[in-house]
C-alpha cells in the first residue's frame, strides 16, 4: 500500500465522522506503516481545514442549551462561509455535553449562520451530518428570528419533545439579513423527516422515546404544511441531523442538496485519489438507499473514475446494500456483527469497528 484516503462519514448515534476516521486510522496505520494516510472525515472541521479557508470562531448555544465555542469557515472571497452543524449541534457535542436527544437544540446552529451573514457573506454552505437531537431544525430557525407559538399564543424554542406544542409557525420576524442570501443545505444523508428512515430512529433510542420524536417530527410536518404550504416531510435529506435539512429549507429558504459533492470539491478529493491504492469509507447502515445519493455513494464513484478500490464499512450492511457495488464499492464489511439493537450496540461501536478494520486489514496481507 503506498497511499490510503479515509474518507468517512459519522455513524449516527455512536461515532462522530473525525471519530471513525481515528479509528480506522489506528487499524490502517498498524497494519500498513508504510503507507501514507489521508484523511477526509466528511462533515467534520477537516472537510473545512481543506477548503483553505479562515476559521471564525464564536460564542452559542450548545445541544444542551450551555454557551461554548464554535467555529465556522470564510473562505478566501470573504463572501461564501462553511457551517459544520456537527459543531455545537452534532451528536459528539451532544454525547459530551450529556443531553437528552428529545431536549438537544439546534439554536447554535442558527446563531454561527446568523454570524456570518452580518459579517458580509452572501453564501452559506450549511454542512449536516449525525445530529445530537432531533428537533426538526427549529432551534436553528429561532436564532434567526422564526417564532413557533404554542395553542395560547406564547412563542418558545422548540426541541424534539416539544415539537408536539408547536400551534403555529411565524416568519414575519426572520432575520432580514437573510434576504437576498443563498443558502445550500449539505445533507450527507438521504433521510427523510418521518417514519422508520428518519432521524428519531437513528439517534439510539429505546423504542417508546423514538416513536415519540417521530411523532413530534410529524406534527411539525403538518404544521409547516398548513401554516406555510411547504411540505417537508418526504424530501430527500429533510432528516438530516435530526431534521435540520428540513427546517433550514422550510423557514430559512435553504436550498436542500442531498449528498456531499460540494464538500468533496471543496476539499479537493479528486486531487487526493491521485496515486491512492485504496480509499476507506464508512457509514452507519449500508443498504438499497446508500446508493442513491449519500456520502459513500458519492466517494464510490469518484473513486471508481479514478480506478481506486473501495473498501466500506457499515454500522448494519442490509439487504439492497449490493447495489454500491454497482457505483465503485469493492468490498463491505459490517461492523455490528453481533446483531445488536443501535441503543446496545452504540456504546462498542469504536471498538467493534476497530476490531471489523483489523480484520479486513488481516485479509488484505494475505
Amino acid at each position: 500500500m503506498q497511499k490510503i484516503v479515509l474518507v468517512p462519514d459519522a455513524m449516527p448515534g455512536a461515532l462522530s465522522a473525525a471519530r471513525v476516521c481515528d479509528v480506522l486510522g489506528e487499524a490502517f496505520a498498524h497494519f500498513f506503516p508504510e503507507a501514507e494516510l489521508v484523511r477526509l472525515p466528511l462533515g467534520s472541521a477537516s472537510v473545512l481545514q481543506a477548503s483553505a479557508g479562515e476559521p471564525r470562531i464564536v460564542r452559542v448555544q450548545g445541544p444542551a442549551g450551555n454557551e461554548m465555542r464554535a467555529a465556522y469557515t470564510v473562505l478566501p472571497d470573504r463572501r461564501t462561509a462553511i457551517v459544520d452543524a456537527a459543531a455545537c449541534a452534532g451528536a459528539g457535542v451532544g454525547r459530551a455535553a450529556g443531553v437528552l436527544p428529545g431536549r438537544a437544540t439546534s439554536y447554535g446552529v442558527g446563531q454561527m449562520i446568523l454570524d456570518a451573514l452580518q459579517t458580509g457573506c452572501r453564501e452559506i454552505l450549511l454542512c449536516l451530518s449525525a445530529g445530537a437531537g432531533a428537533d426538526g431544525g427549529t432551534g436553528c430557525a429561532a436564532a434567526l428570528g422564526v417564532r413557533f407559538l404554542d395553542a395560547s399564543g406564547r412563542s418558545f424554542v422548540p426541541v424534539g419533545d416539544t415539537l408536539k406544542s408547536i400551534a403555529h409557525i411565524d416568519l414575519l420576524g426572520r432575520a432580514p439579513v437573510l434576504a437576498g442570501a443563498r443558502l445550500r443545505i449539505l445533507a450527507g444523508s438521504q433521510a427523510p423527516l418521518c417514519g422508520p428512515q428518519g432521524p428519531a430512529w437513528t439517534l439510539g433510542l429505546p423504542a417508546r422515546d423514538a416513536a415519540n420524536l417521530d411523532e413530534g417530527l410529524g406534527h411539525l410536518a403538518a404544521v409547516t404544511e398548513n401554516d406555510l404550504g411547504i411540505a417537508m416531510a418526504d424530501h430527500p435529506g429533510a432528516g438530516a441531523a435530526g431534521g435540520l435539512g428540513a427546517g433550514a429549507m422550510a423557514y430559512l429558504g435553504g436550498e436542500l442538496c442531498p449528498g456531499v459533492e460540494p464538500l468533496l470539491d471543496l476539499a479537493g478529493f479528486d486531487a487526493m485519489l491521485e496515486g491512492a491504492s485504496l480509499v476507506v469509507t464508512a457509514a452507519g447502515r449500508l443498504d438499497a438507499a446508500s446508493a442513491l445519493g449519500s456520502a459513500v455513494s458519492s466517494v464510490a464513484l469518484r473513486a471508481r473514475q479514478a480506478r481506486v478500490p473501495v473498501l466500506a464499512f457499515g454500522g448494519v450492511v442490509a439487504d439492497g446494500a449490493a447495489e454500491l457495488y454497482g457505483l465503485g464499492v469493492t468490498a463491505m464489511q459490517a461492523v455490528n456483527r453481533a446483531g445488536l439493537s443501535p441503543a446496545a450496540a452504540a456504546p462498542r461501536t469504536a471498538a467493534d469497528l476497530r476490531r471489523a478494520a483489523e480484520d479486513a486489514c488481516r485479509l488484505m496481507l494475505l
